[in-house]
């Protein structure tokens, strides 16, 4: 249900600037973006677990405040990081 150390850190390097920015947006959309993977994957025969539930919410409209602040910044930068993370918007 969490993300390993070694599946964050190749995020980090994936998608940061170096491999110990991890404040970087662009690195917290993609670490956001693992969770709810897993996270939605745990729902999926859990379908009661509410407190998950609620928590899913919340990264999901981290993420989704996160994504805004970077279109703000640059939409081209944006535009990129939706198409390799392959998320819809």
């Amino acid at each position: 249900m969490s993300i390993t150390k070694n599946r964050k850190a190749e995020l980090i390097a994936e998608f940061g600037t170096d491999k110990k920015d991890s404040g970087n947006p662009q690195v917290q959309v993609a670490i956001l973006s693992e969770r709810i993977a897993n996270l939605t994957e745990h729902m999926k025969t859990h379908k009661h677990d509410f407190g998950s539930r609620r928590g899913l919410l919340t990264m999901v409209g981290k993420r989704r405040h996160l994504l805004d602040y970077i279109k703000k910044g640059d939409k081209t930068a944006y535009e990129a990081l939706i198409k390799k993370l392959g998320l819809r918007r």
